[in-house]
């Protein structure tokens, strides 16, 4: 079964792959390396649940939104590879959360990337993985996640 077809069975499809706001790309290859810009849970009208942990969003809300961010990085890959198999693994994400400074729940929140990324991509969606509690993001997001795939040549 391909990622994809994991998407669809689970009542999932990727959103448009967003547009970056600033001077960067949103994916670069090195290698055999492709590395995913920072993205957040950017819904299709645009817009981001504002949030902040510790003080108004629930670690389950926040679970929600990384997961959101995961199907973004997804239709990131996809637009940089054509199809998601060509992902070998996951090499390593960087979970930033918009936290309050006694916080102490980001893996919780990250996990929802993780999981999502195992669940659509199997065993090669399991991942090295730092998750780290910030002062503030864009947009005043919950969540911004970075990868590095390892692309079958």
């Amino acid at each position: 079964m391909t990622p994809e077809d994991r998407l669809k069975s689970m009542g999932l499809t990727l959103p448009i792959a967003p547009v970056p706001v600033a001077n960067y790309v949103p994916a670069r290859f090195a290698g055999n390396l492709l590395y995913l810009s920072g993205q957040g849970p950017k819904r299709a009208d645009g817009t981001y649940l504002h949030g902040r942990l510790g003080r108004d969003m629930s670690v389950e809300d926040a679970y929600q939104e990384a997961r959101l961010t995961g199907l973004n990085m997804l239709a990131v890959a996809k637009q940089a590879l054509g199809e998601l198999s060509r992902i070998e693994a996951v090499v390593k994400l960087l979970g930033m959360v918009n936290a309050e400074p006694d916080f102490a729940d980001h893996p919780k929140v990250i996990n929802g990337c993780s999981d999502l990324l195992v669940d659509v991509l199997g065993e090669a969606g399991r991942h090295a993985r730092s998750a780290v509690g910030m002062g503030s993001l864009p947009n005043r997001m919950a969540v911004e996640i970075e990868a590095i795939l390892l692309i079958r040549s």
